[in-house]
This record gives structure tokens, sequence and C-alpha cells, in this order.
């Protein structure tokens, strides 16, 4: 799947299948380590709050869930130019009530949001951009995700300990239909090359993103 530069609300896939994908992989990087950096964490996770990347120099994001059939996504790629651009790009015009406008807000007060996407019945949705706008970061920070092949190659690679591309693909599908359980996860991969498996911190990010709940 292609991202536009600057991203459209069509370029990205479901919020449910955004989730699925996304969630994965934070299951796969998942350590008791990692859970305990309450601040400056980096990777790829989930916690109570949604699901989160950083890459703790040119992007990071969060995904989360504002009830039933509503999803937010925001963050920031070095390569949005919204908080550049003269005038500066109103992320939030349009932006309905349910979204969480405090934390938006304090972010944007603080030159930290490169865009914002809301879903809601079915679709993806964001502020309206001036056509002098090269890019929100949409791009550069989600397409790992919005390209099924990338996650593929992801969760098969040495880092994420898939036992082999049929076994990454299996573990996608399960992940996809929120039918990934713990021994499926476990059956589906092996000890990543830098670390052992952390079977306990990945059981709770999986209980975390939910993908066991059909």
């Amino acid at each position: 799947m292609t991202i536009n530069r600057p991203g459209r609300p069509a370029d990205l896939p479901s919020a449910p299948v955004l989730w699925a994908r996304w969630a994965l992989v934070a299951v796969l990087e998942a350590t008791t380590e990692g859970e305990r950096r309450a601040h400056h964490r980096t990777g790829t996770w989930a916690d109570g709050d949604g699901l989160h990347l950083d890459d703790s120099g040119s992007t990071w994001w969060s995904l989360a869930a504002r009830g039933e059939g509503r999803w937010v996504l925001y963050g920031e790629d070095e390569s949005s130019g919204c908080k550049w651009h003269e005038p500066p790009v109103d992320l939030l015009a349009g932006a309905p009530s349910w979204l969480p406008h405090a934390r938006l807000e304090d972010l944007l007060g603080g030159a930290e949001l490169g865009c914002v996407y809301w879903f809601e019945d079915g679709a993806w949705a964001r502020a309206p951009y001036p056509e002098t706008l090269d890019d929100d970061g949409l791009d550069c920070g989600m397409s790992r995700f919005a390209d099924r092949a990338d996650v593929l190659r992801t969760v098969a690679d040495e880092d994420h300990g898939a036992t082999s591309a049929a076994d990454a693909e299996a573990l996608l599908a399960h992940a996809e239909a929120y039918r990934l359980t713990p021994e499926l996860l476990m059956s589906l991969t092996r000890d990543p090359h830098w670390r052992r498996r952390d079977r306990p911190a990945m059981t709770r990010a999986l209980e975390h993103a939910g993908l066991d709940r059909p």
C-alpha cells in the first residue's frame, strides 16, 4: 500500500487492521526490561494507553482506541512540514470531540506533533491541508504497517523471531483475525538472534493489544 506525501486518509488500512499489524510487532518485541522504562522508552510496544512507536530520533507515533469503532493516530516524523508551514496547519480543524484534545493540544503547544488522523464509521479522516504542504510524515511513520508485505518482512526477520516465511504469514493472519493466543505465538516463533523470548512480557503485551479476542 502506497502512502502519499502528504498522507491521505484512504492511504491507511482500516484501524482494526492497522492495530493488529502494529500490535503484533509490539508483542514480538516485548521484554520485561522494556516495560520497566517509564520514560524514554524506544521501539514498538503496547500498554494501557494503546500502541506506541519511538525510534529515539526521527519518529514517534501512538494509536489508541477511543470507544466502539473509534481510534486516533497521532505522532511526528521529522519529514512533517505541518508545524513549520506558514501559516501553521491546524491539525485539529474539524476534529471530533472524542479525541484526546488535552493531550493533543499539549503536544501542539510543545511543537511535538506532526499529524493527527481519526477513524470513525469505518473510515479515516484528518484536518484539511493547504495545497502548499509537501509532507505530514505519515509515509515515513506508518508505511511499515500500511504495507502488509513490509509487516511480513519485519515479523520474519532475525530480530522478531518467526520461524519461517510461512509462520510469519500465519502469525499475521491470526493477529489480523484477533485469534492470536499465547500458545500460537510461542509455537510460531523462536528466540531472536540477540535475546531470548520473554514469554511473560509477550503475553502481557498480547493482553494489552487484545489480539486474542475476536
